[in-house]
This record gives structure tokens, sequence and C-alpha cells, in this order.
């Protein structure tokens, strides 16, 4: 007797083979083996010719989906059927969600097995819990996989209807999406706020202060604190590290100096940053605050200064602070983001790898939940770590609060009855890192409160009142592990505290420094991952374990990049979240969505019905179907593809090549790029005056050459400022152009930095051990040195402060080429499957490597996956610098068509980039057109991304 055991990866094969006797075979299904086509060439020849074929979904026969079998799936699919020819028994073990149930149905319908089947699930890979899972199997729930597929089938009726409506109006390639265009709005809301916002400004005093000096041998400031209130760490056991243990002088000691900020003017409060509009920048209509300019502070400031301080009030108020509950898959990602710097899809395909290996419990859960075991593991941990006066009183047990909860039942932790210890784990890096984060948080849940006191004093000169604020740790409690936003729970300790020396109402504390404060305020903070999560979640759009590839796609599709932890939406955003919310206002509205999530889940739970809501959404008099039909002779192109910002005279309008501005002049229209890096958030009429004149009256002068005599201008491009020797003539088309270095502002370039940059690339000699030449150089990822030798390849490296470009020497650049070679972004640790040179501008290091959804090329922040058909032996570096480009290309909002060549230099010309992105566009049209049999297919194509496949039709049961 022989039982089939199926999950989805091989790791997860792997782990659970450890666990089970000799005759249970496990194997790997690879994700889902069937799903709606995503190409024309996928379409069953049956049925090519029905209307809604495109669709993959029949609209007029009670939405039936059309299943298809990927070419990549059928080797699996012949595996597994051979495999359950041997078999007893087949149990179905894929994950405890939607996706995993839904996984597991498909499997049952293409593999039709004769014998007897058991579904089994476990929310974690453990030999106990695998072991306890096999005794405990159940029946695929065909509710949950009816929510499943409906979701499914709304989604790709959402993307597949409106995503040609956004080609044919803005731009050939863009997608809409159900979730994913109201996130998008959410980004240009967002930014739309920071365009509107005005800034204002204000001053005020800071003081910083002494106790009254004591007379000699009487002792500090602390000699009359109660016994038990003044040290933070009073009650903390010896070892155990109270939060001020170590604290300095003025920060945790008593008797140092203290700040103290201007609050009140003759009792009128003074106004601070929550005072202002930040539409007018003034004051909030109907506030009575004194609004003090520089002058008036400092004015003020002559008239208390060297009079006499005292202390008119000193508050007290003890405050408990409760441990956050576990993580969930929503909680985790924004952690993890804020802690780590990870991004959404990077934290679940390290949680993935966690779980499939052991480590912790399943990965994607909308619950806070913990067993019995957990509870008792976590409070195992706090005993022995910390000891019995850090665990809570009683086992703490977290529930859900929200309706839709259901993902797992258990939030996110480490695996096991008893919980290893970080170290223990023998885990590494980014592992290492994330595992520890979930240990932190799941043993801190079970430990007792944090006390802390918040001290307020109030100090008076004169007519002016001045403000002190003051935190004490009583007792650290779950902080001594886990504490928000940092790291280092000792040293968020020591930060969170501020100790006031120990004054009473009449002492006359001296002034040591005062100085006038000017402050300005800040437009509404840019949504980060972690914040974006956090508004998705609490609005009640779309389901947490989606949001990792919801932001991936918006980054991904050119809607949003994320710079320094910011997602900042392009002008396609602005684009096409104007079309949206003008002629479809309910499908990026975020009520709208959190209901259609609910009906989802509601499905799930039998309490609505599939088919009846999916005809009104869809065919219904409102229905999605009738919407775009009635608006798409109503939506003009030109005005669908032109932005309109406040206070900018010209328009800016999206285009083949990217969003450029358009205005009238004397002389005619005038056109000029935009440069990439440029946000709408920051275009104001200043730049766009720069460009447009940069257009008619050609380029700003900077100088002269003073070895060629030829002029040298200031230029902004699409790729940002660069300096350009000559002019464009007949005789000199490309003249030499060099980008500027990352960060300088075009304002303070001088001559004598000009004419350096124009020497680059540099030669600073030949290598010593080939005789071939060593060359520094800027390219677009910043300064490098290049070991070329010719034929035989080039090797790179990236100059880093404080080395310089136009001052490194050979001897300095043979140490830079004697280090390691380091790959950029997470792939740094991973083992590629094929290595194909250096990038011939960058000089990074091109390599194949095995993504979650198959092969994929690297460079820079863009990864471009490899075509399903794709034969890895003959992938060359080539196909990937035109796989890059075309990636690119389409990452910018153009259409994926046009395949832009990666440039060196933002210096590269207009001209030369519209010839270059030409040659490549036919490649890609090519291509294109012979994957797809019609422009229509081509363009279902490019909305479906998903997972290919070919084969069979089935009905839910």
């Amino acid at each position: 007797m022989s039982t089939l055991v199926i999950v989805e990866s091989p790791t997860k094969a792997r782990t659970i083979r450890n666990f089970l006797p000799s005759n249970y075979r496990v194997e790997a299904s690879m994700g889902h083996v069937r799903d709606l086509p995503s190409s024309a060439e996928e379409i069953p020849e049956a049925v090519k010719g029905e209307k809604w074929a495109q669709l993959g979904v029949n609209v007029e026969a009670d939405f039936e989906p059309l299943y298809v079998i990927p070419k990549d799936k059928k080797k699996i699919v012949k595996e597994l059927k051979d495999a359950l020819k041997d078999a007893t028994e087949l149990i179905l073990a894929t994950d405890e969600d939607r996706e995993g149930e839904s996984i597991s149905w498909h499997l049952l319908q293409i593999l039709k097995p004769k014998v007897p089947i058991k579904r089994m699930v476990f929310h974690e890979i453990t030999r106990e819990a695998i072991r306890d899972a096999l005794t405990h199997c159940r029946d695929i729930d065909n509710r949950v996989v009816q929510a499943q597929e409906t979701r499914r089938i709304l989604d790709r009726l959402v993307g597949y209807t409106l995503s040609p409506l956004l080609w044919k109006k803005i731009a050939w390639g863009l997608s809409a999406g159900r979730v994913q265009s109201v996130a998008v709005r959410l980004l240009v809301c967002r930014e739309r706020e920071r365009r509107a916002f005005r800034q204002g400004s204000y001053w005020d005093l800071k003081a910083t202060l002494t106790p009254p000096n004591p007379p000699l041998g009487k002792g500090g400031a602390s000699d009359n604190t109660p016994l038990g209130k003044g040290g933070a760490s009073d009650n903390t056991p010896l070892g155990k590290g109270g939060a001020s243990d170590n604290t300095p002088l003025g920060k945790g000691g008593q008797g140092g100096a203290f700040e103290a900020k201007l609050v009140t003017v003759a009792n009128v409060k003074v106004a601070n940053g929550s005072d202002f509009d930040e539409n007018t920048g003034g004051i909030i209509a109907g506030r009575r605050v004194l609004l003090l300019n520089e002058e008036q502070a400092r004015a003020l400031l002559s008239r208390i200064q060297n009079k006499p301080w005292t202390v008119t009030n000193l508050e007290e108020r003890p405050v408990t602070r409760k441990p956050s509950p576990p993580f969930t898959t929503s909680t985790l990602q924004q952690e993890a983001n804020r802690k780590l710097r990870l991004g959404a899809r990077e934290t679940m395909r390290i949680a993935q790898s966690l779980y499939e290996r052991g480590f912790i419990t399943y990965m994607r859960t909308d619950s806070v939940h913990l067993s019995e075991q957990a509870i008792t593991a976590a409070r195992s941990c706090v005993q022995e770590l910390y000891g019995s006066e850090y665990l809570s009183p009683q086992p703490r047990k977290y529930t859900t609060k929200s309706k839709g909860a259901q993902e797992a039942h258990e939030a996110i932790r480490p695996a096991g009855s008893t919980f290893r210890t970080p170290q223990q784990t023998g885990l590494d890096g980014v592992d290492f890192r994330l595992y520890d984060l979930i240990w932190k948080r799941t043993v801190a849940s079970q430990m007792a409160d944090a006390r802390q006191t918040h001290v307020t004093l109030l100090t008076q000169v004169e007519d002016a009142g001045f403000r002190s604020s003051g935190k004490r740790i009583d007792f650290p409690g779950f902080l001594r592990a886990y504490v928000e936003g940092s790291d280092d729970p000792d040293a968020a300790l020591e930060d969170q505290e501020v100790i006031l020396p120990a004054l009473k109402v009449g002492d006359k504390p001296v002034c040591k420094d005062l100085e006038a404060v000017g402050h300005e305020t800040q437009p509404p903070a840019r949504f980060t991952e972690a914040s974006l999560v956090k508004m998705l979640e609490s609005e009640g759009v779309g389901r947490p374990s989606t949001y990792a590839s919801i932001i991936g796609t918006i980054v991904d599709r050119g809607y949003a990049k994320l710079i320094t932890n910011a997602l900042i939406p392009t002008f396609t955003a602005f684009a096409v979240t104007t079309l949206l919310e003008t002629h479809f206002p309910d499908l990026v509205d975020t009520g709208f969505t959190s209901r259609m999530e609910q009906t989802l889940d509601e499905i799930a739970t039998g309490e609505a019905k599939w088919l009846p809501y999916l005809d009104k959404f869809y065919r219904g008099e409102t229905g999605l179907q009738t919407q775009v039909k009635e608006q798409e002779s109503q939506i003009d192109a030109k005005v669908a593809r032109t932005v309109v910002l406040e206070n900018i005279s010209a328009k800016v309008c999206i285009g083949k090549y990217g969003a450029y501005l358009e205005a009238e002049r004397e002389e005619g229209p005038v056109k000029a790029s935009i440069p990439q890096d440029l946000t709408p958030a920051d275009l104001d009429p200043e730049q766009v005056e720069f460009l447009l004149k940069q257009k008619t009256e050609g380029p700003e002068q900077l100088g002269l050459h003073p070895e060629t005599g030829e002029p040298i201008f200031v230029l902004i491009g699409s790729y940002g400022p660069y300096v350009q020797l000559g002019e464009i003539t007949e005789t000199n088309k490309k003249p030499k152009r060099s980008s500027l270095p990352k960060g300088t502002d075009k304002d303070n370039v001088t001559l004598e930095m000009a004419v350096s940059l124009l020497t680059l690339p540099r030669l600073l000699g030949t290598h010593p051990d080939t005789g071939a030449k060593v060359q520094a150089a800027l390219g677009m990822y910043g300064p490098y040195v290049v070991h070329d030798q010719g034929k035989v390849g080039k090797d790179y490296r990236s100059i880093k402060v404080p080395d310089d470009v136009l001052t490194i020497t050979l001897d300095r650049a043979l140490e830079l080429l004697a280090q390691p070679k380091a790959v950029r972004g997470s792939s740094k640790t991973a083992t590629p499957l094929k290595e194909l040179g250096a990038h011939p501008e960058s000089g990074e290091l091109l390599n194949v490597y095995d993504g979650r959804y198959g092969p994929y090329v690297k460079h820079g922040d863009i990864n471009a996956s490899l075509a399903k058909d794709e034969s890895l032996e003959n992938f060359t570096l080539q196909k990937a610098l035109d796989l890059l480009a075309a990636k690119e290309a389409a990452g910018g909002g153009k259409s994926s068509k046009s395949k832009k060549s990666t440039k060196t230099t933002a210096a590269k010309s207009e001209t030369a980039a519209k010839k270059t992105t030409t040659a490549k566009k036919t490649t890609a049209a090519k291509k294109t057109t012979t994957a797809a049999k019609s422009e229509t297919a081509a363009k279902k194509t490019t909305a479906a991304k998903k997972t290919t496949t070919t084969a069979t039709k089935k009905k839910t049961t």
C-alpha cells in the first residue's frame, strides 16, 4: 500500500518527506496546474471562434470559466498521473487558504483519481503537525473553491474589460485591476494632496534649562526622589538591564540639562504645525493662536533673556502599554518594511521559504489567534530568558476583529511546540532577521505590560510659558523583547526615555541657552509599502495575502516608482486614475471595492450566491459591460492622455516615450520631454519654463572649453541633467555628453566640473596582469571602473564615496577590481541558473535566476521574466539586453511593443533614443505578432500576465 501526497512546492515536499513513513510519496504540483488562458495561443481550437474566448469566461453560459493547462505544466501533470498509477490513496496537502483549496480542486479535476481521496491541511510543517494532520483529513470545501473561482472570474472581467479601453485611450500595455486600480488611486490622491499643499512657516523659542544649583554638600536634584520612582530599572532583576542603566547624564540621570519649548505668550497659545491649513499655508480659520515670525521671536528672546525662570506646574501621569498581537500577513509586511526595509513581495518570499522549511507557521493569515501550544511555548521562552516578573499574569488570548478573516486559523509564529531562538535556527541574512522579528513579536505577546510615567513640566519667564516633556520607563515589560519599529529593544528603550530632573513648583531653573527656531510645515508623507498595506487593510480593500503581488504589479506596470522606500505615482498613474474616476467611479472607490470583498467572503461561507452577483456586476443595467459600451464613445483619447496640474500653464501629456510638456507659443506648439525622475508633485512652473525654454531658445551655455574653445551647455533630458560639448550640427550630430553625478544640481555645475565630466570615460592606465586598459566612467547606476579585455570581456566595479570618478587613480581602481563582485539586490545570495556576462554599459553582471514565477534576469531595479517557451541553453546576453530594455520601456508607462535601449548616461540624445527605440520596437512587435494572432489577442496577453495554461475546461460543481 502506498500513498501519494501532493503539495505545491519542491521545498515543502522535501520538508514533509522527512516526517512521513517510507510508503508515502510526496510530489509538488509547482503551484496552480490550471488557470484561465493568458494568451491567444492557449485557447483551444474548438472555442477560438467564440466571442468570449479571449475573455476566458463564457459570460453567456453562467460565467463558465475556460480552464487550460500551460505548456510548462504538462510535464508535471503527466508525472503526477504516473505517480498516481502506483498509489492506493491520494492526499491533497496544499495550503490552507482559498488558493490552496482551489489548487487541490483543480488537481482532482485533472487527475480524476480512482483511489480514495483525502484533503490534508496544516498551518506549520513540523513532525507533530504533519502526523496530526494525517489523522484529521477532510473533504475539499467546495464553497471555498467557489469563492476563489468567483474572485478569479471577477478579476478577469475587470482586467480584460477595462485594460483594452486604457490601451485605446491612453497607452498600449496599461492594465486595470479590481484592487490594483484602487491602490493606484490612493497613491495619486496623496500626490494631489502634496501638490495642493501650501507651506506655512512659524517661529518659536527653545531653551536649555538646568536645575537650580544646590548648596554644596546638599546633593543633586534627585536627593528627594521617592524610592522606586526615580530609576527605570529599580525593580529590574540584576543582569536584566534596566532601560536607564547606562543612560548618560541629561537623558536618564537626575540633575541634567533638559529642553523647554515655548507654548504660550500672555496666556495665548503659540502656533505650531498642527494649527496650519494645508490648502492655504495659513492658520486654520477660527483658531485663536499667536503666529510668530522671525522678527517677533527674536524680539521676545531679547525681552526675556537673563530674566528669572520659575516652575509653575508639574504633572506625572502613569501609563500602561500592552504588547501588540502576533503577526498577521498584513502586519508582518508592515513591520518588515519599517524595520528591515523589505518590500512586501520580498517579505512574503522569505516567509514562504521559512514556512516550507518548517521554521514558522503558515504566512497567509488574517488571524491573531495563538493555539494553546503556541501560548505555552511563548511563555516558556519568557520564563527562561527574561524571568517570571516579565511574564503576563494570565495567558494572553487575541481575537481577530476583522469579519473577513479566514485564511488560516492562527497568527504567524515560530513553528513547533517549543520555539527555537533565532540563534538556534542556523539561519542567516534576511532569513534570520525575519525569523527574529516573528520570534520577538510572538514572545512579546505573552509578556507583562510596560509601565511608564509621562511627566509634563511647565515653566514661566515673564509672560512666556514653556513646556518640557519627559518619560520614565518604570518597568519595561514586553518592551524588553520587542519595540515596534526598532531592531534593538535595549537601544529603543533608552531612546524612549527622557528623564527630567526632580523639580517642584516654585523652583528656579537656570537658563543655559535660549534660541529662536524657525519651522516650515511639511506636506503629507507619501505612502510606503507599509503604510499602503495598512491603508488597504483598514479600508477592507483586497486580501492581505494579495497585497505583495498588487504592489509589485503597480511598480512593474509603471504606475509608481519605489524611491527610498516611498511609492511615488507617475504621470501615467494620474492619467489612468482620472479616466477611471471620471467614467467608472465605483471601480476606484474604496467603499465599493470593500463591499465587493465582503460579498466574496460571504460566498465562501454560503451567505451569498456567486452567479447572481457576477451577473449583476457584469451584465446588469449598471454593470461593467454596459458601462464600458456607453462610456467608450464619450472618452476623448487626447483628453485622457492629458494630465491637468494646477498652477502649471503647460499641458502634461502621456506619449509613446513617456510624459512630456506641451505649450502654445508664438511660433506654435512646443513639446519638451519631462525627466523620468521628476514626479508630478515636484513639477513646478519654474521647471516647466526651463524645459520649454530649452526647446525654444536652445540650451544654457556654461562657458567655453579651455582647450577646444567649443561652448559647453547644461541641459535636461528624459534621463535628467547633463553637460554637452558643442552644438548639434550637420557635421556634429552626436556631440560629446556626460550625465551629472547623482545628487548634483544643474545650477551648481561649474565650468571646471563640466570639463572634467566631459573627459569621461577616463583612461587610468593598463592592468598589470593583462595589459588591457582600465577606465573610470559614469553610468546609469553611478560611477564605476572597468577592466576592458575586449573579446575576453569587461570586469566592472562601482565607485563608492569617498572615491571620486574624476580623481580616482589606477592603483585604487586595481584595488576595487581585485574585490569580489557584488550582485545587486536580492539576487546577491542566489545561485544563478546561468551566467550571461557583464552589462555593456553599467558593468553589472547579468545572470539568469530561478524565481517564484520561473527564470528571470535582473539589472538594477528591473526584473524581466523569460518567455515560457524560452530555452535556457539558448538564452544569450543579447536576448537578456533586449528583454530588459523592453521591460524598462513598459515599466515607464510606455508601450511594451517598443523596446528602448538602456542608456549609460542621461546625456544620450533624444534623436538617438528615438532611433534606438524604433529599431527595437520592430523586433518586439514581430515577437508580439507571432505570439498572438490578432491585435486584441496580443493585448489580452499583456493584461492577463498570469500563469500560462493549455487544456481542459471544467465547470465548478
